[in-house]
């Protein structure tokens, strides 16, 4: 049942992505309609949606009145998606000899897509690694306990990393997926704490949790699971001379605020499945290859007037940035 749930947030969240409205409109409809029954074209259309987008029963479908569109010949109509754990709604248009249902994604090219997503995106107090004062920014949504998300961070860093560390800036945020993961989030609250004392701290936290999920594996029970995340913080904490009473107390506490703000946030921009990064704002899902990113980061580089390196000079070790 939890992954059917899962299965019908994540429809409506694939369908929101193409939901933009189109713009307001500015004449009222005129055309004389089909005689055809509320309830008949209501029915019609419900069967041509469940089917067009494979909808579970359990969703429900909400129809609102027709009003004025833009379009000539075309009126426009808010449906919902009413799931069991999420509600969304969609705008179509329907042609006036109701033959015709359709959507349209409305796009502004007044603007900068990619700008827009990354000004949603708040890199307040993050800890980064590569350089501070680069025009290209990558913001890579994590969860320490997804196998796929360890593989990307091992093709970053150091791959990656050493061919771009001093023209890129590389950023991490949670995007736990608690429901498969269930000590993601605890790990997550963990590096944060040790990030409010030490950059390097959390990175190595990060690097060690990616680097060493069989080990993690195999520590048995949720308790135990804890313990074994909390014993990897204060060890970091004990390296590098923290303040152990405020370290401890951070870790006890377990505030999950900043990491539910950080989910909130990856699902206004679209993140669903981790990992997911954004290469100023161009996004990349799932573990792509380092060809891939290279690609997108070349882009970027491009685009921002940074010259790329050069792949085949031989990459060099720029370390860990702080």
């Amino acid at each position: 049942m939890m992954m059917r749930r899962a299965f019908v947030v994540l429809l409506l969240i694939c369908l929101g992505c193409s939901a933009q409205a189109p713009p307001a409109a500015q004449k009222p409809a005129t055309a004389a309609q089909p005689s055809q029954s509320s309830s008949d074209l209501t029915a019609i259309m419900a069967k041509h949606i469940r089917a067009h987008y494979s909808l579970p029963p359990e969703v429900r479908l909400d129809f609102g009145p027709l009003r004025a569109s833009e379009f000539p010949n075309f009126d426009a109509l808010t449906v919902s998606f009413d799931g069991p754990d999420k509600k969304q709604s969609y705008d179509f248009l329907l042609s006036r000899d109701h033959k015709t249902l359709a959507r349209i994604t409305a796009m502004d090219l007044t603007t900068d897509p990619y700008a827009e997503t990354m000004h949603k995106i708040d890199l307040t107090g993050r800890p980064t690694r590569g350089n501070k004062d680069a025009k290209v920014v990558v913001v890579n949504y994590d969860d320490f306990e997804c196998p796929f998300c360890s593989k990307m961070h091992t093709t970053l860093f150091p791959e990656i990393f050493r061919e771009y560390a001093d023209k890129v800036l590389f950023v991490y945020k949670d995007y736990p997926l608690e429901e498969i993961h269930p000590w993601a989030v605890h790990a997550a609250i963990n590096a944060n704490c040790l990030a409010a004392q030490n950059v390097d701290a959390y990175w190595s936290y990060v690097d060690y949790l990616h680097g060493n999920q069989q080990a993690m594996r195999a520590v048995k029970g949720r308790a135990a699971e804890y313990a074994e995340l909390d014993r990897l913080a204060i060890l970091e904490g004990q390296k590098r001379n923290f303040d152990s009473a405020k370290l401890e107390a951070c870790l006890k506490a377990q505030d999950q605020k900043a990491v539910r703000a950080s989910m909130s946030e990856a699902e206004v921009v679209g993140v669903n499945a981790t990992p997911t990064m954004f290469v100023n704002g161009a996004k990349l899902d799932g573990a792509v290859p380092a060809e891939s990113v290279r690609a997108a980061l070349d882009i970027a580089l491009k685009e921002a007037g940074v010259s790329p390196p050069d792949h085949n000079a031989g990459a060099k070790d720029f370390g860990t940035a702080k």
